[in-house]
């Protein structure tokens, strides 16, 4: 295959960084890695190389993501459910302080 020919991959180098920053760290560290090797890889001539980054890249990243929005999401709700926990126990003492019942 000609290079001359052949588009650049897309490295989702970009889209890494900001998965390791945001989301999970030690998978968005992979999908960089990946990265990284596409335009190495695609300016010494090796198309196939490139393409595997790339895709592995994708892969990697995207996962990332979507590990970091699910425990995002379970954080989320196990804050939710202590912070009522909290309430209800905070409104309870009070009815106890000022006899209520």
């Amino acid at each position: 295959m000609n290079q001359a020919a052949t588009a650049r991959p897309k490295n989702w180098l970009v889209e890494s960084i900001l998965v390791t920053l945001f989301c999970c760290l030690p998978l968005g560290i992979v999908g960089i890695i990946n990265a990284a090797k596409v335009n190495s890889a695609f300016d010494g001539g090796d198309i196939a190389g490139s393409m595997k980054a790339s895709a592995d890249a994708k892969k990697w990243t995207r996962l990332a993501f979507i590990i970091g929005l699910v425990l995002n999401l379970v954080v989320v709700i196990v804050y939710f459910f202590m912070m009522k926990n909290m309430v209800e126990q905070a409104g309870g003492s009070e009815q106890l302080q000022s006899g209520g019942y």
